[in-house]
């Protein structure tokens, strides 16, 4: 059942959505620690609007990574 473009762009933009709010309870547990998230350090560190993440859902094929 193929779907249309609209539904996959809608689909992915929860998809970003999601990703960038990351998850509640390990942002917590990092202010907790008095640490920041990843996106926190970053967007400390950078310019504003000067930063443009690419490939945010990204995947890699590779499962093996030679640790067996």
């Amino acid at each position: 059942m193929s779907k249309s473009r609209e539904d996959l762009e809608k689909k992915l933009s929860l998809l970003e959505q999601k990703a960038i709010a990351g998850d509640p309870k390990t942002a917590a547990r990092l202010h907790d620690q008095g640490n920041l998230t990843a996106r926190e350090r970053v967007e400390r560190l950078l310019d504003p609007e000067s930063f443009v993440e690419e490939f945010m859902l990204a995947e890699t094929q590779c499962r093996d990574f030679g640790m067996a």
